[in-house]
């Protein structure tokens, strides 16, 4: 082949079609002609092929036969089934054969030129659009990103990259997705510089304009609802970013209506104990060591750090609401205990609330550090999307929202923090009862440098639990990670490019909401 693009031909007439093909090669098209299905199946073993076209009736081997083996040997190569016949039984066949379009006899140049521009050109030209819309785009957020002065302002400029990296995902151009990443790292260093600054006001709830946050999520977006006596589906998936959300929201919207999207703020830590028990208890992780001594373990101490959510769920329904009611609470970690929560769907359509976590994201993100096979299937951040859409598709919560459908019912989503895949180790010397979370560590002897972290040496102005005068938390920023000078670049090198949750970013911190009705 010269260089140009490849197309295969077959037709029992190629002599006929000579103005065509000198027309494409005219193009840039390099066209490989033969007169059978045979011939095609033996270039199509022998050579690869940008586009294959196929007279659909051939002696020998029809156009159908020759196109249902090619899709057997290679299965992604675009074809374009060209046909005498407008029959219907026909084009049934060749649409569920996956032809990738179909042309009626008599075909001119211009029609098969404009044919393989929609095939081939699409996505570069879908690529360069994008790209274009992007560098538009670009100044505008460089300029928001130097005003933001909010969480809501926040909210909105994650909302815009997080769009943008999924619509260029697929770009073709490297310098475009270096760019935006680039700019994602710039709007983290701003994001921890606001944290760093406003956490304090960012938690008081009396002030007015504040975001969503954890400890009162349920009583703001969910417990409204219980009005409405409808039965409630609260599901909480665990360690579930907005990227990821994005993904897996378009096969939801098949089923049920949604009536809000939004964005609320994990508190810190952004790991399950503190942002989950929060989520549950309506309450920020110091008031529930008060009000749960027996329940709340510090990092520190031995016991379950998240064993009483349902606990701390009863008392906050006794607390909030004006009248008793009926309400469940599931915990799923496996496959089978999901397909027995399905099993029980019209039991739970008659309670007023159904809460269901569901872990098998956090599960992902902690075997990322763990499992060598985990590693390889989720090596970057598009990776890790997919890997949760897989997981997503053929998951028995999917079957739980179809069985949903046409039910009176509202399906609330939510999580409970996020996570970022880690880049920039940072040096921290603990004791052997500092935490050993790499985003965020709580100690009594902790060393550190305090320009490279988040530093709460007053945990009770973060309304953090404080168990001895000593105690302190240092959060970690943007894409750092904390690692003990002990084997430093051993472990340096082993976690970085992980996923890790604890810490200050917008992945971790800036998560979703969504309603839904069935």
């Amino acid at each position: 082949m010269n260089g140009n693009i490849p197309i295969l031909w077959a037709d029992d007439e190629i002599e006929l079609l000579k103005p065509q093909i000198l027309f494409l090669e005219s193009k840039g098209y390099d066209i490989t002609a033969v007169t059978n299905g045979f011939d095609a199946l033996d270039h199509i073993e022998k050579s690869d092929y940008d586009a294959i076209f196929l007279d659909e009736q051939m002696p020998g081997m029809s156009g159908l036969e020759t196109l249902a083996s090619i899709k057997e040997i290679k299965p992604h190569i675009p074809i374009v089934l060209i046909t005498k016949s407008e029959e219907e039984n026909l084009m049934d066949d060749a649409i569920g054969s996956k032809i990738s379009d179909y042309l009626i006899k008599p075909v001119n140049p211009k029609q098969i030129f404009l044919t393989l521009k929609k095939l081939l050109d699409n996505q570069r030209l879908v690529s360069e659009k994008s790209s274009l819309d992007y560098q538009k785009a670009f100044r505008q957020l460089s300029m928001e990103l130097m005003e933001v002065n909010s969480l809501k302002a926040w909210n909105d400029l994650y909302q815009k990259l997080v769009y943008w990296e999924l619509e260029l995902e697929n770009n073709n151009d490297p310098n475009i997705a270096e760019i935006l990443q680039q700019q994602k790292k710039e709007a983290n260093k701003e994001f921890a510089k606001f944290i760093r600054k406003n956490y304090e006001d960012i938690l008081d709830d009396s002030l007015e304009g504040n975001s969503v946050m954890s400890h009162n999520l349920l009583e703001q977006k969910v417990f409204p609802y219980l009005q409405n006596k409808e039965p409630i589906f609260f599901i909480l998936i665990d360690n579930l970013r907005l990227d990821q959300w994005k993904l897996i929201s378009p096969y939801i919207n098949k089923y049920l209506k949604q009536e809000e999207e939004d964005l609320f703020c994990s508190i810190l830590p952004t790991t399950t104990q503190y942002s989950r028990n929060a989520i549950f208890s309506g309450l920020m992780p110091s008031d529930i060591e008060k009000k749960f001594p027996d329940k709340w373990f510090n990092d520190d101490e031995e016991g379950g750090k998240n064993q009483y959510e349902s606990d701390f769920l009863e008392s906050l329904l006794k607390r909030k609401l004006n009248r008793p009611i009926k309400w469940s609470y599931h915990k799923v970690f496996n496959m089978d205990f999901s397909k027995h929560v399905n099993s029980k769907l019209q039991q739970l359509m008659s309670n007023d609330l159904n809460v269901i976590v569901y872990n098998f994201v956090d599960m992902l993100s902690h075997a990322r550090t763990e499992v060598e096979i985990i590693k390889e299937l989720a090596n970057d951040e598009s990776a890790y999307r997919k890997l949760t859409t897989s997981w997503f598709e053929g998951s028995p919560l999917f079957d739980l929202i179809k069985s949903l459908q046409g039910k009176n019912a509202r399906i609330i989503f939510a999580t409970d923090h996020g996570t970022i895949r880690v880049q920039d180790p940072i040096k921290v010397v603990g004791d052997k009862n500092t935490t050993a979370n790499l985003r965020y560590k709580h100690g009594k002897q902790l060393q550190y440098d305090p320009k490279e972290v988040f530093d709460a040496t007053q945990p009770e102005t973060l309304k953090l639990p404080r168990p001895n005068v000593n105690s302190k938390y240092i959060f970690a920023n943007n894409y750092d990670y904390l690692c003990y000078p002990n084997n430093y670049n051993r472990y340096a090198k082993y976690y970085r490019n992980t996923f890790q949750h604890g810490g200050i970013s917008l992945e971790e911190m800036i998560i979703p909401f969504a309603s839904f009705k069935t």
